[in-house]
């Protein structure tokens, strides 16, 4: 949502590069046609053709290679035939179109090592895209009963992947529901992140207890852990703040929550917003603090269930957004702007209106200037299928067909 493919970005830059696919070839074209022109027009005391050195490399910033080629291959014979049409003694003669031979020849020189860095800069776009659709798998649309929107944003927008984190998982349970962020940045986040989710897949799908999926998320965090520390790549206590939702089959009007040190969940809908409580607990990774880590001392604390009716939309965000800071260091008051917007419009009460609303306000918040990884995710329970009645028949045989 809001976001560019590096298929989508890759196409555009090179629509920009090469001629036939874009305009940036017209720049240079026209400080040659403009320099070729001046020289024209002015007196033989103020020769300006000598100029026509800034055209290839105006062409390496903007332009590919073979570009670049052409158009100093076409300076030097612009240079020629102006400079000819000029008696002998005004001419600018040798030493100029040497000195605009070799600048042509850096250019295309720098233009190869441009766009080869581009290339490179692109390839390490395409494994960033690649771990972050590993980490946050694409989630079909209206997947597992649940309307759902989210949106990314990395702070780092060269990185585009952090350690924020969240999924739906659909099972014979219900539906559970994760969303996180892991302290800290770097491969070392989204290997936690990655750890996390995969446990949370299988488990959310198995276990009959949202509880016991909390408990297997404690133990996963504290393994892996101490795999990272035996080999060598020990980084602190890492620890994750998390929502761990549950949507039982039995009640369509329950939501389960647990709550691991993050901000809570907001219902919002037509009659207001209000957080939703949830069965707190430590951060993912501080279980060993309370045992909750050893199998011994059973299961942690319970789930809180509450109410959430079917027109209102949950909305979770990570620490990006409730930490947005303004020039001024005010925090962004993200309760107060989406109270105020549904109280306007109550339609925006959807998932996808929510996070677009989130979204923006962030931004415009913090003009744009992102100091932490930002994850908005709404998500709502679809209207149960009502079946069709089958029409009566008046006569109590079957209708001809």
């Amino acid at each position: 949502m809001g976001l560019v493919t590096e298929m989508e970005y890759r196409d555009r830059r090179e629509r920009w590069r090469f001629p036939g696919r874009g305009t940036a070839w017209l720049v240079p074209l026209v400080l040659l046609i403009g320099i070729a022109l001046l020289d024209l027009s002015t007196g033989e005391d103020f020769r300006t053709i000598s100029w026509v050195i800034l055209v290839p490399s105006i062409s390496a910033a903007v332009c590919g290679v073979g570009t670049t080629v052409a158009f100093t291959l076409l300076s030097l014979a612009t240079y020629l035939a102006v400079d000819n049409v000029w008696p002998h003694e005004y001419r600018a003669g040798l030493p100029d179109f040497l000195l605009l031979a070799f600048g042509g020849i850096l250019a295309v020189f720098a233009s190869a090592v441009r766009v080869r860095r581009e290339r490179q800069g692109l390839h390490m776009r395409d494994i960033a895209e690649t771990t972050r659709r590993t980490v946050l798998r694409p989630l079909p649309p209206n997947w597992a009963g649940l309307e759902h929107a989210g949106v990314y944003l990395a702070a780092d927008m060269d990185a585009r992947v952090g350690g924020d984190f969240y999924d739906i998982q659909p099972g014979p349970n219900g539906t559970r529901v994760l969303l996180g962020d892991v302290q800290g940045k770097g491969l070392g986040a989204v290997e936690t992140a990655a750890a996390l989710l995969g446990t949370f897949r299988e488990a959310a799908y198995h276990e009959p207890d949202l509880v016991t999926v909390a408990d297997r998320l404690e133990v996963r965090m504290c393994r892996h852990r101490g795999h990272t520390a035996a080999l060598g790549r020990y980084d602190g206590d890492r620890f994750a703040t998390a929502l761990l939702l549950g949507f039982p089959k039995d009640d369509r009007n329950a939501v389960e929550v647990i709550n691991f040190g993050h901000e809570p969940p907001l219902a919002v809908g037509p009659r207001g917003v209000r957080p939703l409580p949830g069965g707190e607990r430590l951060p993912i990774g501080f279980g060993d603090l309370t045992g909750e880590t050893a199998p011994d001392d059973g299961p942690g604390p319970p789930a809180c269930r509450e109410r959430l009716d079917e027109d209102e939309t949950l909305l979770m965000v990570t620490d990006g957004v409730t930490e947005a800071r303004d020039r001024a260091d005010v925090f962004y008051p993200l309760l107060d702007d989406v109270a105020r917007a549904v109280a306007a419009a109550p339609g925006r009460a959807t998932p996808r209106r929510l996070v677009r609303l989130v979204r923006e306000g962030v931004l415009r918040h913090t003009r744009g200037r992102l100091d932490d990884d930002t994850t908005v995710f709404a998500l709502r329970r679809l209207p149960e299928p009502q079946s069709e009645p089958r029409p009566a028949s008046t006569t109590g045989r079957p209708s001809p067909s």
